[in-house]
């Protein structure tokens, strides 16, 4: 790996850090802040959030199989549920929340693996 792409997963990791505390904070608001995309339904929000997760997770971690990612991300898609069950957030744990955010996941990483398999095997860790 060269400077370049060391430095490139430097800037998807602390991306990603940083979507996390977003996403995983907008979702233990007990009153979150309106956003244009409500309009659009509380699944389409999961997707949208999960799926930017996976694609950054890919970039930032290039060498990772991507069934670890979506089985990280799928672990934290289901404890955010989880913790959403606490009486005091009075928010909704829904399973199909989970599944919705499942679903995007493997989607992202799908692509992505498809994309990687069609360069060269010198270039298929990077970004």
């Amino acid at each position: 790996m060269n400077g370049r792409d060391r430095d490139l997963t430097g800037f998807f990791k602390i991306a990603l850090a940083l979507a996390i505390v977003f996403a995983v904070t907008m979702a233990l608001l007990p009153k979150p802040p309106h956003l244009p995309i409500d309009q659009f339904g509380d699944k389409f929000q999961h997707m949208l959030a999960f799926a930017t997760l996976a694609a950054l997770a890919s970039f930032a971690y290039p060498a990772a199989r991507g069934r670890k990612v979506l089985e990280r991300l799928s672990f934290l898609g289901a404890m955010v549920e989880v913790a959403q069950s606490i009486p005091s957030l009075h928010r909704d744990c829904d399973i199909g929340d989970w599944i919705v955010d499942t679903i995007a996941i493997a989607v992202v990483v799908a692509i992505i693996a498809m994309v990687r398999r069609t360069r060269p095997p010198r270039l298929r860790t990077l970004h």
